[in-house]
Parts: C-alpha cells; structure tokens; sequence
C-alpha cells in the first residue's frame, strides 16, 4: 500500500484509451467496500463516461475540472446528507480508495472538488452538477474524480519533500524527528 501512496499522483492528461469492463467493475467494487460511519453508506455514485457529458462535467466549476474532458471514466461522489452527518468524510473515504484502486491497477486520477465551489455567478458547481445528471436535490455533490489510462508520467515526490514537520508528537508543536 505504501508504494501506492508514493507512485499515486494527481494525472491530468489521459489517453483515448477507454476502460474495460472488468476494470469499471473492480473500481466499483472498491468503491461499494468503502467503510462508513456506522456503516450507513449515505453515498451514491454516478459513472459517466458518455463523451457529451464529460464535456458538460469539465465546466462544472470554473478551474479545476477542465481534464475531465479527456477522462475516459468521471465518478460523480455524492450523498444523501440525510443519512449520516459524515456524509462528506464518508465521501472522501470513498473517493480515495477508488483513486488507489485505479493506481494499483495502473490507471491515472485526478480529483475535482465540487462541493462549495462555483460554477458561474448564478450557480454552484454543486447545483450544476445536479441540473446536469439530473440528481435529485438532497443528493450532495462532494467530488468527481476522473479517471483513464495515463497520457503523462509523473514521478513520485521523494521522501524529502514531505512536509515532516506537520508532524508532532505526544504534543501539538513537538517536533517529531525521524530516524
């Protein structure tokens, strides 16, 4: 897993390359395994990969969403907030495993944040998203991410570039050092 978190980088760029259908069916599997507070899986997921709507998808909010426009796949993450007041970490739990289940398997990801971002002046990124699949009001947008076969290489960051003191010990400012 930890060689996953080094290689995982944000792709942008993806090939013409479309996704087989075992492939979908392990990113959805990943995605209906995600954990959940107490286990009421508040979130929904909308799979897109009709080229008009990814189209629609890359103007959702105003920077940001442009490379779902060559996705070969976008996940819509969203939720009933009516079923848990952790949809949104819920969410996120479930968004990550589907990025790292598309990097184990080779695949490129980028996430789109959606979720109390703007479309234009008279819309929220949210709202346009929902207009734009049709999703019923309650249903909350929180991300989507876009996944395809990579069309860039990014290197991993090497370990000096974390940002290792973020981290404390025992006590808040307490520098934690590394062996």
């Amino acid at each position: 897993m930890l060689d996953l978190l080094r290689k995982r980088r944000s792709i942008r760029s993806f090939t013409d390359q479309p996704l087989e259908p075992h492939t979908v069916k392990l990113l959805v599997e990943a995605l209906l395994r995600a954990p959940s507070s107490r286990n009421r899986n508040p979130w929904q997921f909308v799979l897109v990969d009709d080229r008009a709507l990814l189209e629609q998808l890359a103007t959702a909010k105003q920077h940001g969403s442009e490379f779902l426009r060559g996705a070969a796949l976008a996940v819509v993450i969203c939720a009933d907030e009516s079923r848990s007041d952790v949809w949104v970490e819920d969410c996120s739990i479930a968004a990550i495993l589907l990025q790292m289940t598309a990097q184990s398997l080779g695949l490129g990801s980028c996430w789109a944040q959606i979720r109390k971002r703007q479309h234009d002046q008279q819309a929220t990124a949210e709202q346009f998203v929902q207009q734009v699949l049709g999703l019923p009001e309650q249903m909350r947008v929180v991300s989507i991410i876009g996944i395809g076969h990579p069309g860039e290489k990014r290197h991993p960051l090497t370990a000096d570039k974390l940002e290792y003191p973020k981290v404390s010990y025992n006590r808040y400012g307490e520098q934690w050092r590394r062996a």
